[in-house]
């Protein structure tokens, strides 16, 4: 199980940590292609849209086939698109490479890796052992962010990408460790996966869980993507908001590690619901105080604390609900809700400020439906569906 650990631990920390690290590619590569900042970046929105949408499918492909072949295909679908980003010359290519990226990051990332550990933990330690694993998605950052800026500043834009490849290619040696444990023989005959997602859509409280899993990308990718832009524009130093993008990761490694044991101790959906409340608190308070390099890094600091911790508390609940048998699937099905809410967080913020000029509309939608996902998870129900389920004869 250390093994294991192990291994997923570092799958995460090297996929979502070149994920994250790829804005440091933005300055150079539009600069020598002659691309604009926005084209780059949808390229980078592409990986996030593709990575929801694909989840589902990705996560289908390793409930029925095994985890370990689809990380592998995986990973070599995002070492191909890092390739072919690094021999762009245009946004055409950088679009098809974010489109691989994101297939990539599907099967690399938390969907898959977070159903293999949660297999092979007893109900007693999963919550634990899945905060333990999610916890090292930002410490990959601290490494490869730097990495990929030294190499771009030193040998070009490409030499820092090829390395992202060769990382990538890591990646798919890692995979052969990956050891996964038997689900245990079902009472009933297994349910056909048509039946899970079916059961899902009618389950009240999945539902309302997902729904308020949009409101928690819209949030997190709105302040990753449009904290910086909305400091200089309240007059603090642009670096405070590299500093401050720093700090929340720090911070949510240890928040993420604490909800995780938390999980295993009290509900998972009334954590939940503290995480979207306590958020939209913080946000709240934040927008009242004068905003200053202090005020911004605490900002920083608490919300970071409170960033990952929402992934082993859902797969507390899906897994208190429906059980394993199509874990990665129905993961799949509530994380597309949160990448529909990335999306729209990071395109709707930007349109906001280009309409009206500031970020006033957008901060207070982000309160506005952080308000709601804490009603909706509070009164969830995530009483497990086979209570209600008919057996079979």
């Amino acid at each position: 199980m250390f093994m294991l650990l192990v291994v997923s631990g570092a799958m995460i920390s090297l996929s979502m940590g070149m994920r994250q690290s790829m804005g440091v590619f933005l300055g150079p590569v539009t600069a020598e292609l002659g691309i604009s900042a926005a084209a780059f970046s949808f390229s980078l929105a592409l990986q996030n849209i593709v990575w929801g949408i694909s989840q589902p499918f990705i996560g289908a492909l390793a409930d029925r086939y095994g985890a370990r072949r689809v990380v592998f295909a995986t990973a070599v679908v995002y070492a191909a698109g890092l390739l072919v980003m690094a021999l762009s010359r245009g946004a055409l290519a950088l679009d098809a490479a974010g489109l691989l990226i994101g297939l990539g990051i599907a099967g690399t990332g938390f969907g898959v890796l977070i159903g293999v550990v949660a297999r092979a933990s007893p109900p007693e330690k999963r919550s634990q052992r899945i905060g333990t694993v999610a916890a090292t998605g930002s410490l990959g950052t601290v490494v490869l962010a730097p990495l990929g800026q030294s190499l771009s500043a030193h040998y070009g834009w490409q030499a820092g990408l090829l390395a992202f490849a060769a990382v990538a290619g890591a990646m798919m040696l890692l995979s052969f460790f990956i050891r996964e444990a038997p689900l245990a023989a079902p009472a009933q005959a297994p349910q056909r996966l048509a039946t899970a997602l079916g059961e899902a859509a009618r389950h009240r409280g999945f539902v309302q869980m997902t729904v308020a899993y949009f409101a928690c990308g819209f949030q997190l990718i709105f302040i990753t993507t449009h904290l910086p832009a909305y400091l200089e524009l309240c007059g603090v130093a642009p670096s405070v908001g590299a500093q401050a993008l720093g700090v929340i990761g720090l911070c949510n490694t240890v928040g993420t590690y604490i909800f995780g044991q938390l999980g295993a101790r009290y509900s998972n959906k009334r954590l939940l619901a503290f995480i979207y409340g306590t958020r939209t608190v913080l946000i709240c308070v934040f927008l009242a105080l004068p905003v200053t390099a202090a005020s911004t890094l605490a900002f920083a600091a608490a919300m970071g604390f409170l960033w990952l911790g929402v992934a082993p508390l859902i797969s507390g609940v899906i897994g208190r609900i429906f059980g394993l048998g199509h874990f990665n699937t129905l993961y799949g099905v509530a994380f597309f809700s949160h990448q529909l809410g990335s999306f729209a967080g990071a395109w709707l913020g930007g349109l906001a400020f280009t309409l009206t000029g500031n970020y006033a509309l957008a901060w207070s939608a982000l309160v506005a439906i952080g308000a709601l996902a804490f009603v909706l998870q509070w009164t969830a129900d995530d009483r497990p569906a086979a209570a209600a389920r008919p057996a079979l004869t």
